[in-house]
């Protein structure tokens, strides 16, 4: 299941963002609902939950540009 960079400006599709933060590591387990990601647009931060149980790979680094919609991780 696909973790994406969410939708923070309607205005803006293709504006990009960054994950400031990741709370999980490569290959961890993850439970739904488990807080894995805090990412940022301009001045806007928000927090990113893990859709389902499993384990977690992620598909970007911190800091890296990353277009709203794009997957950021994969839990599988």
């Amino acid at each position: 299941m696909d973790i994406t960079f969410p939708q923070l400006s309607e205005a803006e599709p293709d504006k990009e963002g960054v994950v400031a933060t990741w709370f999980v590591a490569e290959g961890e387990t993850v439970t739904a609902g488990q807080l894995v990601a805090e990412v940022q647009m301009d001045k806007v931060s928000v927090e990113v939950y893990s859709p389902a149980d499993g384990l977690v790979h992620l598909a970007v680094a911190e800091q890296v540009p990353v277009r709203q919609g794009q997957v950021i991780a994969t839990v599988g």
